[in-house]
């Protein structure tokens, strides 16, 4: 039996097992992205159902350079294909890239870190089989992702061609940051960082994909996202840049596999840095360590929606011209109220990066949950540590912390309104417009808290809940959903500023909804077994 042969030993065997205990992940992710996708890309076939539709919508974006960075290169834009592709193209590669790096970080250095790995090394099993077992995984995801697309696309009645391609490209960039993420997880011992470090990756390829197509578009070759969208799905399709994507996943793959064979199990090539040799003070506070914990993905999200609040709010005051005479998307649009087709858009932008920021309540609020599986919050609480102050100091952070992200996306959106419009009144109204859902955020971190304390092998059932939020405020207009399912999201019973105007009573009624959850919560996690 050949060396290489020997080191993937049991690759089947960790694969299957994989598969079995991720079943659930593997089936959220597999089914939200191309659900997303889809719906946003029938949203669309809604919104333009006339070629003269399609021509006024083309003739807003081809020279709107925000929308571009936001959406991606402004191709056939006079095409429903060519629209679809770009109203749906990045935000689905973004979260195609995001699997692949959540899905291989975990069960790559993850098993590392948690100590599995060691236990699974000491069976015959070789060197690279868990690390080619996780690869089989997403690269079946992504696989099914892709398909799913396709054969989405195809039965919205879009071309063959460019249904297939634009699904390819899915497949094409997930491979790339599975491989990017193998990487990164033979440099660092732990699992955060190799996170971090491959969603900065991700950044930087969105930003240098945004540059270059505001630009000439070379820029966009250093970008795995560039590479991708320059297939040109649906305007002219070229299928040769998938190399550049295929080789960018095999040279990467291949470095991982060098990068292996110098470092020992559970270890990284770069050392942990040593810590102080005191600790902050607060660190030996629950709040304080919670807070230490969560800081990254504190920042992250609010980066996230700062600059998502810029892209649109570069937008806002062109939006008349960019809806036209088109009465759907008007009345669509129109739908949120308001004096102004302006204050409408204005509202439905900050519904959208409020439910993108609720990410970060949700995040935030399982944490304990996060904590207890990897054995570590039991040494917090053999401390005189009790329960409600371990998981109400994460709490905490997610209650305070949703209202910062919240703060950076109204700011994200006023800072760039008050440019275009020239009037810095904008700033303090659209930031209290955006703090206005902070309730609604609430109410999600109070579903994962409810969930931590009663259903804990169900708390993946909260981004459930979010997805739901997602669908009914961004796309229940479009698909018409029934009323009583819109009624769900508490997003729907918040005056919807700036818009509509404050009402203490429904944010009142909403907060309250959010305390009681967070209160069964806490009184489950106090009567179960820790972990």
């Amino acid at each position: 039996m050949s060396t290489g042969a020997v080191e993937l030993t049991g690759t089947g065997t960790l694969t299957r097992c994989l598969l079995r205990r991720e079943r659930v992940r593997i089936a959220v992710w597999v089914v939200a992205v191309p659900l997303l996708v889809l719906l946003t890309a029938a949203a669309v076939k809604g919104l333009y159902p006339t070629q003269h539709d399609l021509d006024v919508a083309a003739r807003g974006s081809e020279g709107n350079a925000a929308a571009i960075a936001f959406n991606g290169p402004a191709l056939a834009l006079d095409t429903m294909g060519g629209e679809v592709a770009f109203q749906t193209g990045t935000i689905g590669l973004v979260m195609v890239a995001l699997m692949s790096i959540f899905t291989v970080g975990r069960q790559t250095r993850g098993e590392e870190e948690a100590g599995r790995a060691e236990l699974v090394r000491a069976l015959p099993t070789g060197r690279h089989a868990g690390v080619a077992a996780a690869l089989l995984v997403i690269a079946g995801m992504n696989t099914a992702v892709a398909t799913a697309v396709t054969l989405g696309l195809l039965a919205l009645g879009l071309p063959t061609a460019g249904s297939v391609l634009f699904g390819a490209s899915f497949l094409a960039l997930g491979l790339v940051f599975a491989a990017f993420t193998t990487v990164a997880a033979q440099v660092s011992e732990n699992t955060r960082v190799v996170h971090g470090c491959t969603g900065a990756v991700l950044g930087l390829a969105f930003v240098l994909r945004a540059v270059g197509d505001i630009g000439d578009g070379t820029a966009s070759w250093f970008s795995p996202i560039g590479w991708v969208q320059k297939t040109r799905p649906f305007a002219g399709e070229r299928w040769w840049p998938l190399l550049l994507a295929a080789g960018g996943a095999a040279a990467a793959l291949a470095l991982a596999s060098v990068l292996a064979a110098r470092r020992d199990l559970g270890a990284g090539l770069v050392p942990p840095r040593p810590g102080r040799s005191r600790a902050a003070p607060g660190l030996g506070r629950p709040l304080g360590l919670a807070l230490r914990l969560q800081r990254g993905s504190l920042i992250g999200w609010s980066c996230a929606v700062f600059l998502a609040g810029i892209a649109y709010g570069w937008v806002a005051d062109d939006v008349q011209d960019l809806v036209g005479d088109n009465d759907t998307m008007r009345k669509v649009i129109a739908s949120f109220g308001g004096t102004s087709i302006t204050d409408a858009y204005l509202t439905r932008s900050l519904l959208t990066v409020a439910l993108v920021g609720a990410g970060f309540a949700v995040q935030s609020a399982l944490r304990p949950r996060g904590e207890e599986t990897a054995l570590r919050a039991e040494p917090v609480l053999a401390t005189p540590v009790s329960r409600l102050r371990w998981a109400g100091s994460h709490l905490s952070v997610a209650v305070l912390g949703s209202v910062l992200v919240l703060g950076a996306a109204g700011l994200g959106t006023g800072l760039t309104y008050a440019l275009v419009s020239h009037d810095a009144g904008q700033i303090l109204r659209l930031l209290g417009a955006a703090l206005a859902y902070a309730p609604a955020l609430w109410v999600l971190a109070g579903v994962a808290t409810a969930l931590t304390g009663l259903a804990p092998r169900a708390v993946g059932a909260a981004w459930a809940v979010l997805g739901l939020c997602l669908v009914a405020g961004v796309l229940g207009d479009v698909l018409g959903l029934p009323g009583w399912l819109l009624g769900l999201s508490p997003f729907q019973h918040l005056p919807q500023l700036p818009a509509d105007s404050w009402t203490t009573g429904a944010a009142s009624a909403v907060t309250a909804v959010a305390a009681a959850l967070v209160a069964t919560g806490l009184a489950a996690l106090r009567h179960r077994d820790a972990g």
